[in-house]
């Protein structure tokens, strides 16, 4: 690995490791996160599956109150880090993410506990009306929400990728095989809470219409992908143009001339 991957990998992971607690860009998710680490690493599309897979295992997670959801941040980046220089398959990638998920679930809670301190320096500054210092107190703060990223994966990436592989075929195969029909199944949770999301009467049409597709012929994503977009079109002009037209109220003359300047 070189010097300019790391220095990259390291800023994906501050980002990843900052959009995991600010939820608004959503760098933190695992397609996100694996997809970019995929790139640097010159193995996108293995990046990409690994995402998609962790995405549908992380969808129900989120933060509730004071209930920590594990960490998709560090357990997304770090785990395509190994599984693409370790040249391992998926099944590896999901027995690395669900260990690294709880590791780091237990590291953020004890890193928004050190946060707490900038906290209260920020309430301080508010009282002494010191603006720049409550600018700098919420830096330090999303600082170290970065680092909780960047050190373990700065780690990793400076171990060889023998002894990583080593570790990796070390672990028993019951573990592995386990951990990917678990993951499996909870991918299969994931797809039915997007349709339960998606129970909308009239679009489950549409949505019976692409399973049929997908079971009798072989398009691929992107055809879907294009055949769904064409539906929706279809569907919006049917529904709005097929609109019937109101009367204009008696007395309501609506001039169509589009002449501003008429006396």
């Amino acid at each position: 690995m070189s010097v300019i991957q790391i220095v990259l990998l390291l800023i994906v992971a501050g980002i990843t490791g900052i959009g995991s607690v600010v939820d608004e860009a959503q760098t933190h998710r695992p397609l996100v996160a694996c997809t970019l680490v995929g790139f640097v690493l010159g193995d996108i599309q293995t990046g990409i599956i690994l995402g998609g897979t962790l995405e549908m295992m992380a969808l129900g997670w989120m933060n509730v109150g004071l209930a920590m959801a594990p960490d998709t941040a560090i357990a997304s980046v770090i785990s395509t880090i190994l599984v693409i220089n370790s040249h391992q398959g998926i099944g590896e990638g999901i027995a690395i993410a669900v260990p690294l998920a709880a590791a780091g679930q237990a590291l953020t809670i004890f890193v928004r506990t050190i946060t707490v301190f900038f906290i209260h320096k920020a309430d301080d500054m508010a009282k002494k009306g010191n603006y720049k210092g409550i600018e700098h107190a919420h830096l330090l703060a999303m600082s170290l929400q970065a680092l909780r990223v960047m050190i373990p994966t700065l780690i990793i990436s400076l171990i060889s990728a023998t002894a990583v592989q080593d570790f990796l075929s070390s672990i028993p195969e019951v573990i592995t095989r386990g951990l990917q029909i678990g993951g499996g199944i909870i991918v299969v949770v994931g797809y039915a809470m997007v349709i339960n999301m998606m129970d909308v009467p009239y679009l489950k049409p549409f949505m019976y219409a692409g399973f049929l597709f997908a079971a009798f012929t072989n398009f691929n994503l992107v055809g879907f992908g294009a055949l769904g977009l064409i539906a929706a079109m279809v569907y919006l002009q049917l529904k709005y143009n097929g609109q019937p037209q109101v009367a204009a109220p008696a007395g309501v003359v609506f001039d169509d001339d589009d002449d501003d300047l008429d006396a």
